[in-house]
């Protein structure tokens, strides 16, 4: 029987075409357009699995990656500079310029002590670049504890300090609603390949319908003023106070 991680490694080729369920999900231009933007200092990736943005970052940044030992460590293989848990940084106060966490607050028990954390240890001035799914299925479960709408990320980054804060979500309502049809209709057919059953038989149609919708939703969405309700994610700039 294909497994589901058969089957990710199978459709990686594609992830950039119609063909693959998270076409829609786009790629990481605008963080890495922010990341570019960062103005030297030192650099706090919370949840920095393979420490991707290090690479994006300016040449004279000095970076730090941390990452959960149980959680990044042990199941997802990150390759931190330390090990810690982003509700209790394993650091100074205000010794960072820039603190980044991708991805991240969804998967912390308490979010709100997280983002305490990263004001804490911010120095004055400096920045924080966030990002963070809305409507996005679970993923990385049992990990997975919440979502936040733009009002929530806004109210919560304003309670412990945080300033001129810039949400911006994305991609556009309908590349939203594609991107979750596909995921769905994805993960209907890994269910079928796995238990067996009569829904094998519909399985193959699942190559059909994704492109289909995805070409659909990108010729809308050119078409239709975007509905600012229903990204599939936030990508966040703060400033501390």
């Amino acid at each position: 029987m294909i497994s589901a991680r058969h089957l990710r490694a199978l459709a990686a080729p594609f992830r950039r075409t119609p063909l693959h369920p998270q076409w829609m999900a786009g790629d990481r231009c605008e963080v890495r357009r922010m990341l570019a933007g960062v103005q030297g200092g030192a650099v706090l990736d919370v949840g920095c699995a393979d420490r991707w943005i290090e690479n994006e970052l300016p040449g004279h940044c000095a970076y730090v990656g941390l990452d959960h030992p149980a959680i990044g460590g042990a199941t997802y293989g990150a390759r931190p500079t330390i090990f810690g848990d982003a509700t209790r940084l394993p650091l100074r106060d205000g010794v960072f310029d820039y603190v980044v966490a991708l991805e991240v607050v969804e998967h912390l028990p308490d979010p709100y002590a997280a983002l305490q954390e990263m004001a804490r240890v911010i120095k004055p001035g400096g920045g924080l670049i966030l990002s963070m799914p809305f409507m996005y299925p679970v993923h990385d479960d049992p990990h997975d504890y919440q979502r936040f709408t733009e009002h929530g990320l806004a109210r919560a980054l304003a309670m412990v300090g945080f300033t001129e804060v810039q949400i911006t979500g994305s991609p556009h309502a309908l590349r939203t609603a594609a991107l979750a049809t596909c995921l769905a209709l994805a993960g209907s057919a890994v269910e079928a390949l796995r238990k067996g059953g009569p829904a094998l038989l519909v399985v193959p149609v699942v190559a059909i319908a994704v492109p289909v919708v995805n070409v659909t939703a990108w010729a809308a969405s050119r078409v239709f003023p975007e509905w600012r309700a229903m990204p599939a994610g936030y990508l966040v700039r703060a400033a501390k106070a």
